[in-house]
């Protein structure tokens, strides 16, 4: 099952991309490998997945040393202050940045080990009060502080689109942050931002209509929990 999934992403993705006018190339899947198995994470590995993210610390520590240690792995979930010196070093990109106080914990920690760790800005762009996340008018000024944290490097912008029946109601909310990313980059050349984390199994070729370079897929690749 787990194969044939990931090859009917993989030609979705590459379709879309193609209508969208963008390099296929230039979108990655992350596979969410939330209450999953390590028996069950294996076959997709063997299908060309090199991206796993998990939306809680524990989980993620307690899968790696059962897996090739050149994953990449990703923190997708709210990350704790309190949790942050667990996973520094061991993940390649933090997806959840959404606070100044996370922020100072990921920098110090990052300092300490010798290291740079890398971020998203999480973007609450549909204003939903039970998701984390910046408000869109905080997300440039947040950036412009963060560049003083030499302990981080901030590649993108990250949401968690509203969950709907029909993927296409959540369009405007990746436009919006696609239109922020842009924004940002225009008027400060100097960040490096290269990353929008924006998409999941119930919307991710919206997503990848939208300029999507990381998509977030759980259910689609390993089916319900």
């Amino acid at each position: 099952m787990v194969k044939e999934n990931i090859a009917r992403l993989q030609g979705e993705i590459y379709r879309t991309a193609i209508q969208a006018g963008r390099n296929p190339a230039d979108i990655r899947i992350i596979a969410v490998t939330k209450n999953v198995p390590v028996d069950r994470i294996i076959p997709a590995l063997g299908e060309g997945v090199t991206d796993l993210g998990e939306n809680r610390v524990q989980e993620l520590l307690d899968k790696q040393p059962g897996l090739d240690p050149g994953l990449h792995w990703h923190m997708i979930g709210h990350l704790q202050t309190n949790k942050v010196k667990s996973i520094i070093g061991k993940i390649c990109l933090i997806h959840s940045l959404d606070s100044w106080r996370l922020a100072v914990e990921i920098d110090g920690r990052s300092r300490e080990a010798g290291i740079v760790s890398e971020v998203l800005v999480q973007v609450n762009v549909a204003g939903e009060e039970t998701k984390y996340g910046l408000e869109p008018l905080e997300v440039a000024d947040f950036i412009r502080e963060g560049m003083s944290l030499k302990g981080l490097s901030i590649k993108g912008l990250m949401t968690i689109a509203p969950y709907t029946g029909d993927p296409g109601e959540v369009r405007p909310v990746f436009a919006k942050l696609r239109g922020l990313f842009n924004d940002i980059r225009n008027k400060m050349p100097e960040v490096p931002l290269t990353h929008l984390s924006m998409g999941m199994t119930n919307d991710f070729l919206v997503a990848v209509e939208e300029g999507a370079t990381l998509l977030r897929i759980g259910t689609g690749i390993f089916g319900g929990r």
